[in-house]
């Protein structure tokens, strides 16, 4: 028997409850990891979360079996597209929803932008593994508190029609 497929769409003001409950689910370990359970993800609200669906913001979410198991957003800023809250359950990390989330919102947003940037964590290996697999690059790291360093990464794009 075949393992069900993950499918990756867009998603709307009606996913707010499902994405808010994965990226909580998602940032636990991040708190852990940095002693800190007031990151920006654990704190977000559903209405600042359904405000961000009714923007121009493209937010992808991966399901599978009718389950939402992913989320992904991206907003942007001139040519460049901002990447962020790529989160993943739990128990399905490590098996390349997170990597399939990001290709498809390079992909969609490659045409209008010319690179994506995001950040992560100085402690998070994980995801510093994932996005230099990926092609990031390490611009700059930017001190925010005692106990956490942003690591700021950037990957340029190709831009429609020429690649």
């Amino acid at each position: 028997m075949s393992e069900p497929s993950v499918v990756i769409e867009r998603a709307g003001p009606g996913d707010a409850g499902e994405l808010m409950t994965v990226q909580r689910a998602a940032y636990v370990a991040e708190a852990q990891l940095y002693g800190d359970p007031f990151l920006p993800p654990l704190v977000e609200s559903v209405e600042q979360l359904r405000k961000v669906l009714d923007t121009d913001a493209v937010v992808l979410k991966a399901v599978l079996d009718g389950r939402l198991v992913g989320a992904v957003r991206a907003q942007f800023s001139d040519h460049t597209c901002l990447v962020g809250r790529l989160v993943v359950v739990p128990d399905l990390q490590g098996r390349g929803i997170g990597r399939r989330l990001l290709a498809e919102l390079e992909a969609e947003v490659a045409g209008r932008v010319d690179a994506c940037v995001l950040f992560t964590g100085h402690l998070s290996e994980s995801n510093l593994r994932l996005y230099r697999r990926l092609g990031y690059s390490e611009t700059h790291r930017e001190r925010v508190a005692a106990h956490l360093t942003l690591v700021h990464m950037r990957k340029p794009l190709v831009p429609a029609g020429t690649g």
